[in-house]
């Protein structure tokens, strides 16, 4: 029986899948004009999925000869007297397990001595021997660096250059997780990347893997409906595709988890939107490698300058900058209306969690009371309680907690709030997180018993901020049908004594109430 695969590539035999050649349209033209270019795409996407599907039906139509060539192996090795012989290696090795005519020919009386021009000089020899275009796609093209990396572009851009009049190879694509201005060269004594295609500026295209749509979602699903007879219902459909967006491992993870581990492999029970949500939270709580290498990037400051800001609320870079295009690129933002926010409210929500879990693992502790039942009155959490608590807590303990977030200083009181408030659900409830740039504020909702608490958190900026986050809190309360809201306000300013930073008030706003909380 088929299953939902969330390691390595998909097959049509083994798993459920979208048909691999839907996911890109254009990279057959650009092969046909013998043209050099990108694939990149976030991790676990389905790239690999994609080339092997495409290199079989390349051989399969005839006027190709197509290669598949992962080069995991060769990354940290930076050195070009060392990385290039294993390139050479590695495409020797892969033409052992294809069907390519000469293979046995290629690299047959190699010299490594002249490691910058090898691989150029032993792909000409090869191509010169065949009777069809050679076609290679190079995976894991981004885990190369430095000498090597620079070496191994120059080597196939001068064959490029020469196809005219000595063969080479007809088209090349170079795969990976980053664009290739994000390829790791340090060229210069400032730069950490390339910068721009150069020294490869062949490249012609720039292709990437979109997420699946909600019909594609429904389509997979539904694959395994005809194969089980097990349902996905219309609502945990739609949730799937509202929480994850479409990115591929999480639309798989989700429905192995729901179906394995919660449902124990019982079909004859339907896929329900309360299932969905159950197999999300165990997915966020368990953190499997899909998650935490995305969430380890959020220790580059490169990332950090983009996501500390979406945390915040604020405008900022601009959209062409490199750590804006190499932060979409690993798949933790997109823009929507013109606003930055992260990819899905899955990536959202284990973002904060990541950046704001020392605090929560050290609120565990048993000297802090901090737990859902301390705040309930009459099957309702008593707000202004759980308002008055944090500000205790805050004036306590802001200076130690905020010198622990030196990764993150702007937003840190904000993930202090946030690890407060997950300490409380904890014990039993929900926070949904709505964080995009242009906002000037992070929003919050806690839900208990169906019962919703919409909260703003602001930092002080202006004169204004009070007036412009109260308007804001009404404006997110409606979005709720909430009549009651709070408006969480921090004052950074040192000069400001506790007392005076320390209030709470009440004030109406067409006929709803928000509660100001100064901190």
């Amino acid at each position: 029986m088929r299953y939902f695969n969330i390691a390595g590539p998909c097959n049509s035999t083994d798993h459920y899948m979208i048909d691999a050649a839907t996911r890109l349209h254009g990279v057959e033209q650009l092969i046909d004009m013998k043209q050099y270019f990108v694939i990149h795409a976030a991790r676990q996407s389905g790239k690999t999925t994609y080339l092997k599907d495409l290199t079989g039906r390349l051989n399969a139509a005839g006027e190709y000869y197509a290669l598949y060539c992962s080069l995991e192996s060769v990354q940290g090795v930076i050195d070009p007297k060392e990385g290039i012989p294993q390139f050479v290696m590695k495409i020797k090795y892969q033409l052992r397990l294809s069907n390519i005519p000469h293979k046995p020919e290629f690299a047959g009386n190699v010299d490594y001595n002249d490691f910058t021009g090898v691989l150029n000089m032993e792909l000409t020899l090869f191509c010169m021997l065949l009777d069809k275009p050679l076609v290679i796609l190079f995976d894991e093209a981004d885990c190369l660096s430095e000498g090597t990396l620079i070496s191994f572009l120059r080597q196939l851009q001068n064959g490029y250059n020469e196809r005219s009049t000595t063969p080479f190879v007809h088209s090349v694509a170079l795969v990976g997780m980053r664009n290739i201005r994000d390829y790791k060269a340090r060229i210069r004594p400032d730069s950490e990347s390339l910068g721009s295609a150069s020294p490869f500026n062949i490249v012609t295209e720039s292709l990437t893997l979109k997420n699946f749509t909600r019909e594609e979602i429904a389509l997979l699903y539904s694959q395994h409906t005809g194969e089980t007879g097990q349902m996905f219902e219309e609502d945990a459909i739609e949730q799937v595709w509202e929480q994850t967006q479409g990115q591929p491992w999480l639309v798989n993870a989700i429905a192995r988890e729901a179906i394995v581990k919660i449902l124990q492999s019982n079909c004859t029970r339907p896929v329900t939107a309360n299932l969905v949500s159950d197999a999300i939270q165990n997915i966020i709580l368990a953190r499997p490698t899909h998650i935490d290498s995305l969430l380890e990037r959020l220790k580059e400051p490169r990332v950090r300058r983009i996501i500390e800001p979406m945390i915040l609320g604020e405008e900022f870079i601009r959209r062409s900058s490199d750590d804006f295009l190499y932060t979409c690129d690993l798949g933790l933002i997109r823009v929507v209306s013109g606003r930055i926010e992260p990819a899905n409210p899955i990536y959202a929500e284990v973002i904060i969690r990541k950046l704001s879990s020392d605090m929560q693992d050290t609120l565990e502790d048993a000297k802090y009371p901090y737990r859902l039942p301390r705040y309930l009155k009459d099957g309702r959490i008593d707000m202004d309680f759980l308002m008055r608590d944090f500000q205790q807590f805050w004036h306590a303990n802001s200076d130690i907690w905020l010198k622990s977030c030196d990764d993150y200083p702007e937003a840190a009181p904000l993930l202090v709030m946030m690890a407060f408030l997950q300490r409380v659900v904890n014990g039993g409830g929900e926070i949904i997180r709505e964080m995009a740039s242009g906002t000037g504020r992070l929003d919050l909702c806690l839900i208990y018993e169906n019962r919703k608490y919409p909260i703003e958190l602001k930092i002080r900026y202006g004169d204004k901020y009070l007036e412009e986050g109260i308007e804001q809190t009404a404006r997110y309360m409606d979005l709720h049908c909430c009549r009651k809201g709070w408006l969480v306000a921090f004052d950074r300013r040192t000069a400001v004594k506790w007392e005076d930073r320390l209030y709470m008030k009440k004030v109406s706003v067409d006929g709803k109430t928000v509660t100001v909380v100064g901190v």
